[in-house]
């Protein structure tokens, strides 16, 4: 899995007011209101015909690879501006020396954490990632990621964020595979697949995407944890940066719809 982060921001921006929808697991997802910055709603994209033809096409991605919530995580701040074969090597490498729990991480040095993480690329700057949020979940956790799971998604979200190292999707990615919050992850994908079929401008910002994909499936954990997957799935097969294959794409048919 590859993966495009951006700088923090807040929930509450100018793309709209954030907003809480109950789930069916009691949980309060997190969703903002459209952007209204070109004056009047734009027609929103048939994200369910979306959703529905690449499940068809592709079948269930089964993600988020990783055997505990902890791992997850950590795949998440790996998979950082690099490809997820290369995360691959250094979740194994850091499972054969034992450290995949956050106590872990803590006790261990600097420099063997980097070593250990180097295929993934940056990885002094991903070692020190990886020690902020351990950081971050020891003191204001105290080192459970139950209790940290449990906070209500908008200030959780908030909380990431202030985390050395976490965008808005690394944080999202961390609220939705491992927690199982109602959240929907952006990615370098998403954005170019909505904006090639003309519903969202190719400079589009992250929280006027997420709104978009959010505000047709409110607080589905397990609509937004698959769509994301097929998106990804879907961008790496068919909609590349160069020479995309929109008419093998699942989406071909759709293509012309936002234009």
């Amino acid at each position: 899995m590859k993966r495009a982060h951006s700088t923090a921001f807040s929930p509450c921006n100018a793309t709209g007011a954030a907003q809480l929808h109950a789930q069916p697991n009691g949980r309060r997802a997190l969703r903002s209101a459209p952007s209204k910055s070109t004056g009047e709603l734009k027609r929103q994209p048939p994200l369910e015909e979306y959703y529905s033809a690449l499940l068809d096409a592709l079948g269930p991605q089964h993600w988020w690879p990783g055997e505990t919530q902890f791992e997850v995580i950590v795949g998440a701040i790996l998979t950082q501006n690099t490809s997820w074969s290369n995360v691959e090597r250094a979740m194994a490498n850091l499972r054969a020396a034992r450290l995949l729990t956050a106590s872990a991480v803590s006790r261990a040095p600097l420099n063997e954490l980097e070593g250990l993480i180097r295929s993934s690329g940056y990885f002094r700057q991903k070692a020190r990632k990886l020690k902020a949020f351990c950081a971050f979940l020891r003191e204001e956790y105290g080192g459970s990621l139950r209790r940290m799971f449990a906070t209500p998604t908008v200030p959780l979200r908030e909380k990431l964020l202030g985390v050395f190292g976490i965008g808005p999707e690394t944080a999202d990615s961390i609220l939705l595979y491992a927690g199982q919050h109602g959240v929907f992850v952006v990615d370098a994908y998403t954005k170019r697949m909505l904006a090639r079929h003309g519903w969202v401008d190719e400079k589009a910002g992250y929280e006027e995407v997420r709104s978009m994909v959010e505000g047709h499936f409110p607080g589905d954990v397990a609509r937004f944890n698959e769509f994301h997957a097929l998106i990804v799935n879907t961008g790496k097969q068919f909609c590349r940066t160069r020479e995309p294959l929109c008419q093998e794409c699942p989406l071909g048919p759709h293509l012309e719809e936002g234009r």
